[in-house]
């Protein structure tokens, strides 16, 4: 059996972190706007004492909180791993921010970030088995793959055309 720490007993988990987060938060907006004027520590500590006594008495909004909290965790280290990347992959001296190569990288990260929130979440065979495992798949990615190719096509053909003065030329004809 594996042993409980105190950050893991029910009554830090229920009462104690979420009192404490409503508290600070309370009371660092009460002396933010001074709602009862300069030097009210007292009193704004007072009423955030008891809002956060009032919060831990009631399931459903503390299991909002908590889901919350749970949510601005999770989304918090995902900005941070995606921010790491895009530091990792274009770094202050490429001097690539104006380039092609950043929307690429950008695409590859985001991908990338994608496919590790399926797989940490658990939820990769569920999704696999959606995208590959349907009667309706392998024509929805052979289709796909057509219009990529296609549009990588007319990408390059239509590149050196629009980049010629061909479009704006013909754009002033009209």
């Amino acid at each position: 059996m594996a042993l409980e720490t105190i950050f893991q007993n029910w009554i830090f988990t229920d009462f104690v972190l979420p009192f404490l987060l409503i508290f600070f938060i309370v009371f660092a907006v009460l002396e933010k706007t001074k709602v009862f004027g300069e030097d009210k520590k007292q009193i704004d500590a007072l009423v955030a004492f008891v809002l956060g006594l009032i919060f831990v008495g009631f399931a459903y909004p503390k299991g909002i909180v908590q889901n919350m909290v749970l949510f601005l965790s999770v989304a918090l280290v995902v900005v941070f791993v995606v921010l790491m990347l895009w530091g990792f992959s274009t770094g202050k001296d490429l001097e690539v921010s104006k380039t092609w190569v950043t929307g690429i990288i950008t695409v590859v990260i985001l991908i990338a970030v994608v496919l590790a929130l399926i797989w940490a979440s658990g939820i990769d065979a569920g999704v696999i088995n959606f995208f590959f495992n349907q009667s309706w798949s392998k024509t929805f990615w052979t289709n796909a793959l057509f219009v990529i190719v296609v549009a990588g096509a007319l990408a390059v053909v239509l590149k050196e055309w629009i980049f010629s003065g061909s479009l704006f030329v013909m754009q002033k004809h009209i």
